[in-house]
């Protein structure tokens, strides 16, 4: 059958219109919102791969932390904060091992402090977790802890504490990450550097982020360059003042001295602001 070149020219349009389909826009996956005491980021990336242990992810209902086996401590605690953590639970006192670690790594004991002069320094609080029984209980796992000269955890740090507290009454809310860094620290028996034949390291530094915010959502993106952001390096040292004030730094500062990546959800822009001041608020 003849086809004139017309035709074919036509057919051949046809074919190649029918033939050809436009890509659908991708839909995008809505985002994955961020659990809630890393609402303002994971300093040092950590996750839940036990073949990174010294960095490894404990994501707990009541606080995360990344986990340095090696070290028996941990690098860094985050938590949120607001009136709906605190109620009347009382204070358990039952310190314990993290069974939730991976079984063939070495778990810090209750006792593993015993003796040696220093504090097993809660990280998130006791007193910041007394919604529940079960909340206040978890603050007790060795995990959370570090050791601490006794002056330093009971006093500077808990002088701390207490006014971190005093703006749930007042409409706000706060987020707070602590950690500690270096080796060697001198508790009420003097200097150590390790405890625990070895397995748990004395920090030499300890520090604490404290960033306030109107009570509300969408927390990171609420942060602005005027938000208060509390940041203070402390000396692992029993004879440290109880003015926590003194020890005021910026988040950089800190960023510089552990090498992490702190406060990295909150927009670029407002980062370079609010992590380069020094707080000068009021300490009472």
């Amino acid at each position: 059958m003849y086809v004139s070149r017309y035709a074919l020219v036509a057919l051949l349009a046809f074919t190649a219109a029918c033939s050809t389909t436009q890509d659908p826009t991708p839909i995008q996956p809505p985002a994955t919102p961020l659990p809630e005491h890393l609402t303002l980021g994971n300093p040092s990336g950590a996750t839940t791969d036990s073949s990174q242990p010294t960095n490894y992810l404990l994501s707990k209902p009541q606080y995360a932390l990344s986990y340095h086996r090696d070290r028996g401590i941990p690098t860094w605690v985050s938590w949120h904060l607001d009136a709906s953590w605190r109620g009347a639970a009382a204070r358990q006192d039952d310190f314990r091992a993290d069974n939730t670690l991976p079984a063939d790594w070495y778990q810090v004991q209750s006792t593993s402090y015993s003796g040696s002069g220093f504090d097993r320094g809660h990280q998130c609080p006791s007193a910041d977790r007394t919604s529940t029984v079960a909340d206040n209980s978890a603050t007790f796992l060795m995990t959370n802890m570090v050791p601490q000269a006794p002056r330093n955890n009971q006093q500077t740090w808990a002088n701390l504490e207490n006014y971190t507290r005093t703006f749930l009454s007042t409409g706000n809310e706060v987020y707070i990450i602590c950690g500690s860094y270096g080796k060697g620290g001198t508790g009420s028996n003097g200097f150590q550097t390790t405890l625990d034949q070895g397995r748990v390291t004395v920090p030499a530094r300890l520090w604490k982020v404290v960033v306030v915010l109107p009570t509300g959502d969408n927390d990171a993106t609420r942060i602005t360059t005027n938000t208060r952001v509390i940041a203070i390096d402390t000396p692992n040292e029993n004879t440290i003042s109880t003015d926590w004030g003194q020890y005021r730094v910026s988040v950089d500062a800190i960023e510089a001295a552990t090498g992490l990546d702190l406060l990295s959800a909150v927009p670029i822009a407002v980062q370079q602001v609010i992590e380069t001041g020094v707080d000068s608020g009021p300490t009472q």
